[in-house]
């Protein structure tokens, strides 16, 4: 796994188009397969493709640029599929998640990036500001592969490509669960919406402060009333307790840094991104 921390701007081109790139150029960098990058059309695209961590897989995730000037939005969408084909567009490629917005912006974004073989997770700060994150790919099941041979996952801020401005004061991370930007794969072909631990227990999930003097990392578990069906690559609850966005802390070896929810600073609105 590797990370990427630094920023865009429009020196050249557009930030949210620059990010595009950015993710294209480490993505690539990490054994990933570019399979589109258009910038041909004002919606951007890029569709790739993961080895696994066995480096024998292939995880197809895709990110896609959309804006409107009149509306000052300048977003990116972001969704995970089951297949390529070349000559299908973006929503149409094989057994496509749900297409999540996820706002950016146009002058300068501030970006975290951990990406591994079987999965992308991006944080970024964007306005005045807002912190917005998202992830592609594939989590770790609580079954065999010939169980579960597909679990994938799609996460971004929005239940879809809608014209919203990082401004906007309702959207909100999809790591908290039961909501719909935050999609899994099922077994039957469905992209279903699941729970998530801990916030789905609203004592556990706001916890006022670390247990003794040490943050505790809390794994985000994906389940439903049936099951429990993994856990989220990288991703972890963290409280907000004396706690602030962008602090970076080291837990058995692994660095995290610490990310809210937009402007949101409760005790249950936080996560540690792993960035090694």
């Amino acid at each position: 796994m590797t990370a990427y921390i630094g920023f865009v701007d429009n020196t050249d081109m557009l930030a949210h188009y620059k990010m595009l790139e950015k993710i294209r150029d480490v993505c690539q960098a990490e054994g990933w397969t570019i399979l589109r990058y258009d910038t041909s059309v004002a919606n951007r695209e890029l569709i790739m493709m993961a080895p696994g961590l066995s480096g024998t897989e292939q995880i197809f995730c895709g990110v896609y640029c959309y804006q409107e000037a009149s509306l000052d939005y300048y977003n990116l969408a972001v969704a995970t599929m089951k297949g390529f084909v070349a000559d299908n567009s973006f929503s149409t490629q094989p057994g496509i998640s749900p297409v999540l917005g996820v706002p950016a912006h146009n002058t300068r974004i501030d970006y975290w990036i951990s990406v591994n073989g079987q999965r992308l997770n991006v944080a970024m700060k964007v306005g005045t500001p807002v912190y917005e994150s998202f992830g592609i790919g594939k989590f770790f099941p609580f079954a065999a592969p010939s169980q579960y041979p597909q679990p994938l996952f799609a996460a971004g801020m929005l239940s879809s490509a809608s014209a919203t401005r990082y401004s906007e004061t309702t959207h909100s991370m999809p790591w908290k669960g039961n909501r719909s930007n935050l999609r899994m794969h099922f077994n039957d072909g469905t992209w279903k919406t699941p729970l998530t631990t801990p916030w789905q227990n609203t004592t556990m999930a706001n916890s006022s402060r670390p247990a003794e003097t040490t943050y505790a990392l809390y794994p985000v578990m994906l389940y439903d009333a049936t099951n429990m069906y993994g856990v989220l690559d990288g991703i972890y609850h963290i409280t907000g307790f004396n706690n602030s966005v962008e602090n970076t802390l080291t837990i058995g070896g692994k660095n995290y840094v610490v990310i809210q929810d937009v402007s949101r600073t409760g005790f249950g609105d936080y996560i540690a991104m792993e960035l090694s």
